[in-house]
């Protein structure tokens, strides 16, 4: 294959999958669409289903679990005489897909000569997915039914005629039926988009080059991921991590994971991992695939995404773990366990690659849904509010400052968009200071909000972390755990589960604080350098009280402007020779 061909190939098939993601981000009406970018579109392979190309501007929560979407539609439309030009097939299934019910997507085929040429998909975030909670994040779920309807694979188009009775039956049982009639016509649209990039590229190549393109995209990254692997010391690396609870009962359940190394192959262990929750924290098989492939990106962000990316890693994934969870349990706070497969990644790798791997990021949604009737122009609206916090600390810097969450990227909307669309007010929104774990290199800080509402509603919260910390790694120390608070009535409460709570009703001048975990840290805090410890301490990214108990320093000096946060100076000499004494107590406990 052309080398340069194939360059140009792979980029224009990244640029129609980057096109569409922009496609469906401006035109979607729901905001967890446009402004969260809780969405993704990709190019699969139209005989295995393997990615091909995937949009940049979506979720790396959907980076595999869309390919496993997308071949068993293949399969079930080569039962039905095989796709047909028009044809738009949808499902939300989360044991056939993955995720969550309000994640719904769209598979459709191209044609080219008159043959399928590639297949495209795109999911979307609906805001309302009809079941028990508004919004969809019931953390009292026992079923899957409770948390929505459940759309089979079905035909939405059939050789483009639009099933209008489906269309009804999804607008009868969802409470944002006009938004998400709205969000349905983007998701529908970007198939436009995605088959005149297509069609292009077949006019300029060819279909026999083009499809030589895609055979040997997949080939490629399949041999960069087995040479990185390959680097990797033979054996196996163990982690074990928990959920707090699963919302319902509070027992912490554990994840457990042994990754075992051969040559250039991956082998992923999760025997022991929790039995399914009765709770809604579990995920299906797909999904956990997709926690481990999202994960080994992180460390190997330079492989391209697609279906060789993910070949020579396997799985053995015991049934009916809260990790695989099959009919009827629920799965509606899948994203907590994702979380904590992408740690338990991380913490097993840090033993096998440390230069690489990662300590433990903030690992919770935190997802705050708000719905109720607006008061001044009478219509019902959900808010949906996904934590940002503080990434795990690495060999290469300190953690990320008030990030994504890695498994998903979906953004906090924006607080004057949220004000505007919801009876509610933002008291602050602001970096929570010494929430990161201490190390040779910090793990970054989390986040702390607070909202007041201005009008009765219904909140929910659903998220974890709040009892078993974000872990460092190579002797970093935890981050500080989930925190949530409500002030109601005058007085200030945490949920009976810490971090989780169910359809509560606040009335005006009621608020909600969330305070999301910052993350792990990296080596040894006693090792970190003095003047970082002087800028983080005088940035309030840590306070005075770690930087003398975790990091050994010494303050000299110490002053208050008469505005902002105290300035200080560390007395190195002295630092170094605490940091001596702490050493040396530390080998005599050992």
């Amino acid at each position: 294959m052309d080398p340069v061909t194939l360059a140009v190939v792979r980029g224009s098939l990244e640029q129609i999958a980057d096109e569409m993601d922009l496609q469906l981000i401006h035109a979607a009406i729901s905001p967890i669409i446009s402004e969260t970018n809780d969405c993704a579109n990709g190019i699969f392979h139209p005989e295995t289903g393997e990615t091909i190309a995937q949009g940049r501007y979506g979720l790396p929560v959907f980076l595999a679990y869309m390919q496993f979407a997308v071949q068993h539609i293949i399969g079930l439309s080569r039962q039905q005489g095989g796709f047909k030009p028009g044809d738009i097939w949808i499902m939300n299934d989360t044991y056939a897909g993955g995720s969550h019910l309000q994640d719904v997507q769209l598979v459709a085929p191209i044609f080219a000569d008159g043959q399928l040429f590639a297949v495209l998909a795109t999911t979307g975030h609906w805001m309302d997915i009809g079941g028990n909670v508004p919004g969809g994040w019931g953390p009292k779920a026992t079923e899957i039914h409770q948390e929505g309807i459940v759309i089979p694979p079905v035909k939405l188009y059939e050789q483009g005629r639009l099933n209008e009775a489906l269309l009804a039956m999804f607008k009868a049982n969802v409470r944002l039926p006009k938004e998400i009639a709205g969000d349905l016509s983007a998701m529908v649209n970007v198939f436009t988009v995605g088959h005149r990039g297509i069609e292009a590229l077949v006019q300029r190549y060819g279909r026999s080059t083009l499809s030589q393109c895609l055979d040997e995209m997949i080939a490629y990254s399949e041999r960069q991921m087995r040479s990185y692997i390959s680097e990797i010391p033979d054996g196996t690396y163990r982690w074990e991590d928990f959920l707090d609870n699963d919302g319902i009962n509070d027992q912490p359940v554990p994840v457990k994971l042994a990754i075992t190394v051969t040559g250039d192959e991956m082998h992923f262990d999760f025997t022991g991992t929790g039995a399914s929750t009765t709770g809604p924290m579990n995920m299906s098989h797909n999904t956990t695939l997709s926690s481990c492939y999202v994960a080994i990106k992180h460390i190997f962000p330079d492989v391209p995404v697609n279906g060789g990316t993910f070949r020579p890693i396997s799985f053995t994934l015991p049934p009916r773990t809260i990790l695989s969870a099959e009919y009827p349990t629920p799965c509606g706070g899948y994203l907590e366990p994702m979380g904590r497969a992408i740690d338990v990644t991380f913490g097993a790798l840090a033993q096998a690659i440390p230069d690489k791997a990662p300590a433990a990021f903030f690992g919770t949604i935190g997802v705050t849904a708000i719905s109720g009737t607006h008061p001044r122009s009478g219509n019902y609206y959900v808010g949906v509010f996904p934590y940002p916090g503080g990434y795990g600390a690495s060999r290469a810097s300190d953690g990320l400052i008030n990030g994504t969450p890695p498994q998903s990227m979906a953004n906090f909307m924006s607080l004057e968009m949220s004000e505007h669309r919801f009876p509610i007010r933002f008291n602050h929104f602001q970096v929570r200071d010494d929430s990161g774990g201490a190390g040779w290199h910090r793990g970054g800080c989390g986040t702390s909000y607070s909202l007041t509402t201005w009008s009765d509603c219904l909140v929910t919260v659903l998220g974890d972390r709040a009892d078993h910390a974000p872990f460092g790694v190579l002797g970093g120390k935890a981050g500080q755990p989930n925190r949530v608070e409500f002030v109601t009535a005058g007085k200030t409460w945490t949920p009976q589960m810490r971090s989780k709570e169910d359809k509560r009703s606040l009335q005006s001048g009621d608020t909600l604080r969330a305070n999301s975990p910052g993350g792990g840290g990296y080596g040894d805090p006693l090792e970190r350098d003095l003047d970082a410890v002087e800028r983080d301490l005088n940035a309030a990214y840590i306070s005075r009280a770690t930087a003398e108990r975790d990091y050994g320093a010494v303050i000299a000096a110490e002053s208050r402007p008469a505005a902002g946060t105290p300035l200080y100076t560390i007395d190195k000499a002295a630092s170094e020779k605490r940091r001596s004494e702490m050493h040396a107590g530390k080998a005599a406990r050992a």
